[in-house]
């Protein structure tokens, strides 16, 4: 998302907020943000679910689950070989959409 459309999301959101405290979103308002979120938070387990999909590939070739591997990645006790750059952004990007859904479910980010 480039900073311009976030700051619109962000407004766009401020005013929606300041609407539904008011008491004054519609049915329809509330219907289409719970289906948008809805929506959201499904391709979100869609894309954790490709993404640990891709993780379980590496698991299997170098025998390590991806939270130890990643441990030891931080701690900078791994090379640089390709498989490892890329399981470690797989791993990235698993937290990253887990802390994105839990968000999206109420939960507070870890």
């Amino acid at each position: 998302m480039t900073i311009s459309s976030q700051a619109q999301t962000e407004q766009a959101l401020k005013k929606l907020s300041r609407l539904a405290k008011s008491g004054q979103a519609s049915e329809s308002l509330s219907r289409n943000i719970q289906k948008l979120l809805g929506v959201e938070i499904n391709q979100l387990e869609l894309d954790l679910a490709a993404t640990e999909k891709d993780m379980a590939q590496f698991e299997e070739q170098y025998h390590q689950p991806s939270s130890d591997f990643f441990r030891e990645w931080q701690a900078g006790h791994t090379d640089d070989r390709l498989d490892y750059v890329e399981w470690a952004s797989l791993a990235q990007m698993a937290g990253n959409l887990r802390k994105r859904l839990d968000l999206l479910r109420g939960g507070k980010p870890k």
